[in-house]
């Protein structure tokens, strides 16, 4: 009789273990509109540390791994990227701002890119931003290069 509820005991946990695991594999991906408004919200919350002179959030957008083109030399992980940032972060004011025009999110839905303006502060768009988000946990975006182009003369953009 004890191998009896030993054999009903294994049983029932592996039915479990198995509508547990096809609940999974039933679960649809998350729709890639949804997708790209997360990835909006994510920018739009990055470019707010620095409206709201927030450093200390700062380091929370950025991957582990992040790379940033800001400057001659690439700065590497994020320690090195909030290290090389805090400078925009010192005074008072914020020296640029930047917001997203345009998202996109592979099919997959692990990596985004997105880009718009960067403005001085008096409005006038001074350069363009491109970043790469990947998803680091269900709904978490975080950077992993970031690269502004100052190169061209955006000021005439359209």
């Amino acid at each position: 009789m004890r191998h009896d509820r030993f054999t009903t005991t294994v049983a029932v946990t592996l039915v479990a273990c198995v509508t547990l695991l096809a609940g999974c594999a039933a679960t649809p991906p998350v729709a890639r509109a949804t997708l790209e408004q997360q990835v909006t919200a994510r920018e739009r919350a990055f470019a707010k540390t620095m409206a709201d002179r927030d450093f200390a959030a700062f380091p929370a957008f950025i991957a582990d791994d992040a790379i940033f083109f800001t400057g001659p030399s690439p700065l590497r992980g994020r320690d090195q990227v909030a290290a090389g940032w805090k400078r925009f972060y010192e005074r008072p004011a914020a020296p640029f701002s930047w917001a997203p025009e345009t998202i996109e999110v592979l099919d997959s839905g692990t990596l985004a890119i997105s880009s718009g303006p960067v403005r001085d502060p008096s409005g006038r768009i001074i350069a363009t931003f491109t970043s790469i988000w990947r998803m680091d946990e269900p709904g978490v975006w975080r950077v992993i290069f970031d690269k502004g182009n100052a190169e061209c003369d955006c000021s005439k953009a359209p």
